[in-house]
């Protein structure tokens, strides 16, 4: 079936299927969050992003295989509510952004800075930091070899706007101009983007708002 990206709380997971790496999305939690599990195809070795909520459906959909890592996108609570229970019932070693991790209540097992990158299998994912919905927001970057990226990006990044930067000039500033320059400046138009709440979009049909976004503040 066609990946459409469109999951619902207490409904079925959508499977984007690609050549090296299968990404499970499925909805969680009071506040709709989406959290992904990443297959690498050639070691079945598997990555969650954001153990947001409901720790026994994201284990459900981990499966028999066991999970190696799970990333925490940021350090909002509605992202890592299911985060204890998962790594206790996987042993999964934990990823977050250098500035977020001491407002994640789970101990950080690796850090990350901007442009590190994070393996599952044979599968690398590059981590770009982005300052303004919280201080230490990260997205990750899948740059396919055989067709166009995939990213990830939080609260950074959603159909429609950046993430909410509550009314704060210099926070709107500082994640608009990164969003824009190391996503949009670096990143083509096909470029799929997985928020962390909501359905899918790409980079192309965002591109043309750019400016509307900037002039709105939000």
């Amino acid at each position: 079936m066609t990946y459409s990206g469109e999951v619902t709380v207490g409904g079925a997971p959508d499977v984007h299927e690609l050549k090296d790496l299968i990404i499970t999305k499925v909805a969680v939690g009071p506040m709709d969050n989406n959290a992904y599990v990443l297959r690498c195809r050639a070691t079945d070795e598997q990555l969650l992003i954001d153990a947001a909520a409901e720790a026994h459906t994201l284990i459900e959909v981990v499966g028999t295989d066991g999970l190696a890592s799970v990333v925490t996108t940021h350090r909002h609570a509605d992202h890592w509510q299911a985060l204890q229970a998962v790594v206790d019932a996987t042993g999964a070693r934990t990823y977050a952004g250098r500035h977020d991790a001491e407002g994640i209540p789970v101990r950080t097992d690796a850090p990350l800075e901007d442009g590190d990158t994070v393996s599952v299998g044979q599968v690398t994912l590059t981590a770009r930091h982005l300052v303004g919905h919280t201080p230490g927001s990260i997205v990750l970057i899948y740059d396919d070899p055989h067709g166009h990226p995939h990213v990830f990006t939080g609260d950074c990044l959603f159909p429609g706007g950046i993430g909410n930067t509550h009314n704060n000039p210099d926070h709107f500033t500082s994640l608009f101009e990164g969003v824009k320059a190391k996503l949009f400046d670096t990143l083509p138009d096909e470029t799929w983007v997985y928020p962390g709440h909501g359905r899918d979009t790409t980079l192309g049909d965002e591109r043309p708002h750019l400016t509307e976004w900037r002039e709105r503040g939000w």
